[in-house]
């Protein structure tokens, strides 16, 4: 995912947008695994959480996007 998204003139980077998408997905999940008591088994929750953001941006940038911005 290289290049510059047009939104209304306005020229986002694709890297912002991957990460901003990654960055909801990862508030959704963790407030469900705080939910579901998950963070119990957590010992370091902060690291947890970083972690989460990343696996979710590579997910993110790895699956092919059927939209044309």
């Amino acid at each position: 995912m290289t290049g510059e998204i047009d939104i209304d003139g306005v020229f986002l980077s694709s890297v912002l947008i991957s990460a901003v998408i990654a960055l909801v997905a990862s508030f959704v999940l963790r407030r469900l695994l705080s939910w579901l008591g998950a963070y119990r088994l957590v010992w370091h929750p902060a690291l947890f959480d970083t972690a989460l953001f990343v696996i979710l941006w590579a997910a993110v940038v790895t699956v092919p996007s059927p939209l044309k911005l």
